[in-house]
C-alpha cells in the first residue's frame, strides 16, 4: 500500500497544479488554464498514470470530517446524535437543512456542522479532475495504460456522480474539461440523466479496468466497478426511480445485477471471520488491508507527507462519552476511542440482531471497557499528613460502600470491568430487580455486582428492564433525546494515534463482497424470486454464525495496534493507580482492554463452544427480529416483507459503513423507518422533501443565464429540490 499511497499523493499535487483547489466560491467546475502546458504529459503513459493515481485522494474527502456520519448516517433508522449537538440538524431534519451551510449564525452548535454544499463542491472537483484525464489520456499510445488511467477516470467520475444523484437527485453533467474557463450558465439534468450517466460511466470501467490490484491494495479494479454498476442498475429498479423507470427493463436490469454480483462473489470471496473486516486490526497496513472481500477504501498510513487535506477522523465518531459519565474509572487517550459519542445507535440497530446466534453483533459492538483510573480505594494512613484528613477520607470511603450496599472485597481496581453494556432482549426479565441489584453510571449510586466477578461494576447499562428500552435513560444530561450512554461499535477503532486527536492510520473500507450478496438478494427479490433471495443471504449468514470450538465472548479491536505505539511509555493521560501514582499510556491501555464482551451476561446461556445456526427455512418464515420489524411497519405482502427483510440484514451486516440514507431513500423506507426507529427524527422528517438533500445556494447564486444576466428568483426556484 506504501507504492500506492505515494502515487496517489504525487498524482494529487500534480492534479492540484493543473486545478487549482475547490472551494464555495466561483471556483465551481472550475479548471485552472495551467493543464494547457501540461498536455503533452498527460498524454503520456507515466503522466497519464501518475495523474490517475492522484484521482485516488478524492475518495479521502469523505472520512476527513463531519460529514462522514452527518450526510450518510445520521436520520435513519440506525443511528441518531448523542449528547453532541455538531450535526444535529442532519440528523432531526430541523430547518437548520436547508440550502444555506449551517454555521453557528445560522444556528449550528458549533462551528464543526457540515456544509450542504461539501458534498456538493468535492464531487464536482473529483468530477473535473477524471474530465481533463479522460479527454488527454486518450492519446496514450500503450493500450494498457490507456485503459488502466482511463477506466480509473471513468470509475471515479461514475462513482461521484453516484452519490450526487443518491443525495441530490438530477444534478448538473459535465463531461468535458473546462479548459480554464469558468462557466456560470449549466443546466440541470433529471435525474433520469444523472442516473444513467452513472451507469454509463461504470460500464466503461467496468469494461477497461484491470482484474488485478495492479498499484497494490486500494486499487480499483473490474470488481469494484462491477459492485457499482451493480447497484446503479438496482437503484435504477428502485421506488425512489418509480416515476420514470418503467422505460427500462427490469428484468434486463435485474439479471445484469445478478449476473455482476456473482462475478464479484466468486472473484472477491468473503473472509472466513467476520473480526477480520474490522476488529482484527492490528495496525497500519496490516495483512488484514488485503482481504479479498475488500473492493474499495479510502486509504490511509502512518506518512504525514502523504496524509494531504484530509486524515481518516472516523475513530471518534462511534464512541460512547465515557471519560464524562464514566465518574472517572474510565479516561480516555489514544489508547482507547475518542468519545465524541456522535453516532449513538437506535433500539432498532441492538434488536434487529440475534443476540445468541449472530456473531456480528458481538464482533461489532464494544460492550466492556477495562477501569484504568483509580477514584475510591481505601484509604492508608501513610498517605494522610493529619490523623483528621484521614478520618474525614475514611468516612467519604465508607460512605461510597453504604451508597452502592458493596463490601470492600466487591470493589474494583485496575483492569476489572469499568463499564459493561448488557444487550439483552425485551423478553429478558433477569435484570427488572435482584439478584442483581440496580444499574447506572459512575456518579449515580447503584448495587450491580457481577456474578461472573464477584466485583461492583461503576457503569452497567442493561438495554432492557421490566420489557422497556433502558439504554437513553442513562445520560448525563437526564433526556434520552441526547444520551451520552450508549454502546458503540468498533469498526473504525484506531490505537496508532500518538495523540487524542491526531488522524487515524487506517483504511476506510468503502465496498465488500459482504454488501454484494445483498445486493444480489435484493435484484433476485424485486425478481419475485424470494426463495433464491434467501438463499443468498444465507449464504452471507453462514459466516456470521458461530463456528463450532468458537469462545463466543472472545473481543478484539483496533485499539490493539496500540501495541506498538510510540508513546506508550508517556504518561500523557489522567489515569492513577490506587496510590495516585499517574499510569503510563501502556498501562491505561493494558487495564482499559478487556479482551471478553458481555455476551454470556447479556444472553444468560450457559457457556458453550457449540456451532449455532442462523439459516432460513423460507422466505414464508422470517426470523422473530424482522417479523418485530415489518409488524411495525406494516409490511404484509412478500416483496414489501422482503426488501424490509434486506434491510434489516443490512443493518446485521454493514451496521456504520457509510450508505444507510442512500439505502433507505432509494427503497421509498427512510421515512417509514426513521419514523418508527429514529425518535430525534420523528417530528420534522417529510415524505417528498427528505428523500432528497437541498441544492446548495452558494451554487445556484452563482449561476446566470446563457446571456449573461443573473437568474431571477423565480428561475432560481426551480433548481431546488422539492420542499426547501
Amino acid at each position: 500500500m506504501n507504492n500506492i499511497i505515494k502515487n496517489i499523493y504525487f498524482g494529487a499535487v500534480s492534479l492540484s497544479l493543473l486545478l487549482g483547489t475547490t472551494s464555495c466560491g466561483d471556483s465551481f467546475l472550475k479548471e485552472d488554464s495551467g493543464h494547457l502546458f501540461t498536455d503533452e504529459l498527460l498524454e503520456t503513459s507515466n503522466g497519464a498514470l501518475g495523474m490517475a493515481a492522484g484521482l485516488y485522494s478524492n475518495i479521502r474527502w469523505h472520512f476527513g470530517y463531519e460529514w462522514a456520519y452527518g450526510i450518510t448516517l445520521y436520520g435513519t433508522d440506525e443511528f441518531t446524535n448523542g449528547s453532541d449537538l455538531t450535526s444535529q440538524c442532519w440528523n432531526n431534519y430541523d430547518n437548520r437543512l436547508n440550502p444555506l451551510d449551517c454555521t453557528t449564525a445560522l444556528g449550528a452548535a458549533n462551528g464543526n456542522c457540515p456544509g450542504v454544499s461539501a458534498l456538493w463542491n468535492e464531487m464536482y472537483y473529483g468530477i473535473s479532475s477524471a474530465n481533463l484525464l479522460i479527454s488527454k489520456a486518450s492519446s496514450v499510445a500503450d493500450k494498457d495504460s490507456r485503459n488502466k488511467a482511463i477506466g480509473e477516470a471513468y470509475f471515479l467520475r461514475g462513482y461521484n456522480y453516484y452519490k450526487l444523484f443518491a443525495q441530490y437527485g438530477g444534478v448538473v453533467i459535465q463531461t468535458e474539461p473546462a479548459n480554464g474557463s469558468i462557466n456560470h450558465y449549466y443546466t440541470r439534468s433529471t435525474a433520469e440523466e444523472t442516473l444513467n450517466q452513472v451507469i454509463s460511466d461504470l460500464r466503461q470501467a467496468y469494461s477497461m479496468l484491470p482484474t488485478s490490484k495492479w498499484r497494490g491494495n486500494g486499487t480499483w479494479t473490474r470488481y469494484t466497478a462491477a459492485h457499482f454498476l451493480a447497484k446503479a442498475l438496482l437503484y435504477r429498479q428502485s421506488e425512489r426511480c418509480s416515476d420514470w423507470n418503467s422505460r427500462y427493463s427490469s428484468k434486463t436490469d435485474l439479471d445484469s445485477v445478478v449476473t455482476l454480483s456473482d462475478e464479484v462473489i466468486a472473484a472477491c470471496p468473503l473472509a472466513s471471520d467476520y473480526n477480520s473486516l474490522y476488529a482484527d486490526w492490528s495496525g497500519t497496513d496490516c495483512k488484514n488491508e488485503a482481504l479479498s472481500e475488500i473492493l474499495m477504501v479510502a486509504e490511509h498510513n502512518a506518512d504525514s507527507s502523504t496524509k494531504g487535506r484530509y486524515g481518516n477522523r472516523t475513530y471518534s465518531y462511534f464512541t460512547p462519552q465515557f471519560s464524562n459519565f464514566s465518574g472517572g474509572w474510565v479516561q480516555r487517550g489514544q489508547y482507547v476511542g475518542l468519545d465524541f459519542q456522535r453516532c449513538r445507535p437506535t433500539e432498532y440497530s441492538y434488536d434487529v440482531f440475534d443476540n445468541v446466534n449472530d456473531a456480528r453483533m458481538w464482533k461489532t459492538f464494544k460492550t466492556v471497557y477495562g477501569l484504568n483510573n483509580i477514584v475510591n480505594s481505601k484509604p492508608n494512613r501513610v498517605n494522610f499528613k493529619t490523623d483528621a484528613d484521614y478520618q474525614k477520607a475514611l468516612a467519604a470511603w465508607n460512605k461510597f460502600l453504604a451508597d452502592n450496599n458493596i463490601t470492600e472485597e466487591q470493589v474494583p481496581t485496575l483492569g476489572d470491568q469499568g463499564i459493561i453494556f448488557i444487550l439483552n432482549k425485551k423478553t429478558d426479565a433477569r435484570f427488572n430487580n435482584n439478584p442483581y441489584g440496580t444499574f447506572g453510571r459512575g456518579a449515580v449510586a447503584h448495587s450491580f455486582i457481577n456474578p461472573q466477578s464477584g466485583k461492583w461494576v461503576p457503569n452497567v447499562f442493561p438495554l432492557y428492564q421490566n420489557g422497556k428500552y433502558m439504554m437513553d435513560q442513562f445520560g448525563v444530561s437526564g433526556s434520552p433525546s441526547t444520551s451520552n450512554v450508549f454502546c458503540g461499535i468498533n469498526k473504525t477503532e484506531d490505537g496508532t494515534r500518538t495523540g487524542e486527536k491526531d488522524d487515524g492510520t487506517r483504511d476506510v473500507i468503502m465496498a465488500r463482497t459482504g454488501e454484494t450478496y445483498l445486493i444480489k438478494a435484493e435484484a433476485q427479490t424485486r425478481l419475485g424470486n424470494y426463495q433464491d433471495a434467501i438463499e443468498t443471504v444465507n449464504k452471507l449468514r453462514a459466516r456470521a454464525q458461530w463456528k463450532n470450538g468458537e469462545d463466543r465472548s472472545f473481543y478484539t479491536d483496533g485499539t490493539e495496534a496500540f501495541a506498538s505505539n510510540s508513546t506508550a511509555n508517556a504518561t500523557l493521560g489522567k489515569c492513577k493507580d490506587a496510590n495516585n501514582v499517574k499510569l503510563t499510556n501502556q498501562d491505561a491501555y493494558n487495564a482499559s482492554f478487556i479482551k471478553k464482551s458481555s455476551y454470556y451476561l447479556s444472553t444468560g446461556i450457559d457457556i458453550t463452544t457449540n456451532a449455532s445456526n442462523l439459516q432460513i427455512l423460507s422466505y414464508k418464515q422470517l426470523p422473530e427480529e424482522d417479523e418485530a420489524v415489518l409488524s411495525k411497519l406494516g409490511c404484509t405482502t412478500d416483496k414489501d416483507r422482503m426488501i424490509n427483510f434486506i434491510l434489516d440484514e443490512r443493518t446485521r451486516e454493514n451496521l456504520g459503513e457509510w450508505n444507510r440514507w442512500e439505502e433507505l431513500s432509494r427503497t421509498g423506507m427512510l421515512i417509514k423507518r426513521a419514523k418508527a426507529f429514529n425518535t430525534e427524527a420523528v417530528s420534522n422528517i417529510q415524505a417528498n422533501k427528505h428523500e432528497l438533500r437541498p441544492i446548495p445556494q452558494a451554487f445556484i447564486d452563482q449561476l446566470q443565464n446563457q446571456d449573461g444576466t443573473n437568474l431571477t428568483d423565480a428561475q432560481k426556484a426551480t433548481w431546488q429540490n422539492p420542499g426547501y
